[in-house]
């Protein structure tokens, strides 16, 4: 197990690393001169020519990659080529901001997503379980900018229940944060909900077809008590997995729902970073997101090892 272990933490560091070659890659490919887009239309070509020399733009590109990344790895996310300030004194509290909205959104999506498919996989067939896949089908077909204009319409437009905006601040009190911060949370939930019920679902209703979950009713076991003893447990390993995978959306997906409710997030600093061509923004923002992803797929897969018996006790090779 501990061999396993090890081996995901290598694969999760290499794939940041190979994830800080794309993000500087597709950074350097965008469209017009970071030194004319600050000095504007008056610029002079000598003042380009200095402020290119000062931002190290006329290195070449391997050498200011080697030299972006080795300031990662010592925790120097740069300096905003916008207020000439540090990116992480701009980024942290942004991040944070997210955290905390995905957060708010996972305490409530992950329970009753996985009760709700646990409990569609234990009344297939039934009137329940074809409500719940046809509401779930419907509410992952619908883009997320989307369910937040039609919650905004009808939730906060029409009956003036919740702000439209999500504006936060330092020292807000949690009453009003998760008052600001309900109507996002709710997109969020929306579309989180139903992936991780529909796969859970799935996952559940392919260990029910296992032999021993036939012997458990031949034993008179009741159809409930197969599911919540015996399939649910052995589905737990995939279950969780799912849920990593959307935990994932939820941090660095919630681009579009920051922005559509204005939350000062880390999905907005990013598009804020893209219209004023702050490359170092950007490129930090981008692989927080990327170690987001990585830390917690490691985790689903740690997870996984842990309950699967069969990788915590491998069998010995045969000699």
């Amino acid at each position: 197990m501990g061999r396993l272990i090890v081996q995901r933490l290598g694969l999760g560091v290499v794939t940041l690393a190979l994830v800080s070659v794309l993000v500087f890659a597709g950074t350097e490919l965008l469209p017009g001169d970071v030194a004319a887009a600050i000095l504007g239309q008056n610029a002079t070509p000598e003042s380009l020519a200095a402020l290119r020399e000062q931002l190290g733009l006329n290195a070449g590109p391997v050498a200011r990659y080697l030299g972006w990344a080795a300031g990662i790895v010592q925790g120097d996310l740069g300096q905003s080529l916008a207020n000439r300030q540090p990116v992480g004194d701009l980024l942290w509290p942004r991040f944070w901001n997210t955290m905390a909205l995905a957060g708010y959104a996972a305490v409530i999506a992950v329970p009753l997503a996985v009760g709700l498919g646990i409990a569609s996989a234990a009344f297939r067939g039934s009137l329940f379980d074809r409500v719940a896949n046809v509401v779930a089908l419907a509410t992952v077909s619908l883009p997320e900018y989307f369910l937040g204009l039609l919650l905004i319409l009808f939730v906060s437009v029409q009956y003036g229940l919740l702000p439209s905006l999500a504006d936060t601040w330092s020292g807000m009190g949690l009453a009003a944060w998760l008052e600001a911060t309900t109507l996002p949370m709710l997109v969020l939930v929306l579309v989180t909900v139903a992936q991780i019920m529909r796969m859970t679902r799935t996952t559940v209703l392919a260990v029910m077809d296992q032999p021993y979950i036939e012997t458990a009713f031949l034993k008179g076991m009741k159809n409930g008590r197969v599911v919540l003893r015996h399939a649910a447990p052995n589905a737990l390993a995939p279950i969780v997995n799912v849920v990593a995978f959307n935990l994932t959306y939820l941090i660095a997906g919630v681009v579009l729902v920051e922005a559509i409710f204005n939350y000062n997030g880390l999905g907005r600093f990013m598009v804020d970073a893209v219209s004023k061509r702050d490359l170092p923004m950007v490129q930090a923002a981008a692989m927080v997101f990327a170690a987001v992803y990585v830390v917690l797929n490691m985790v689903a897969d740690v997870a996984a090892i842990a309950l699967n018996p069969r990788l915590r006790h491998p069998r010995a090779k045969e000699a």
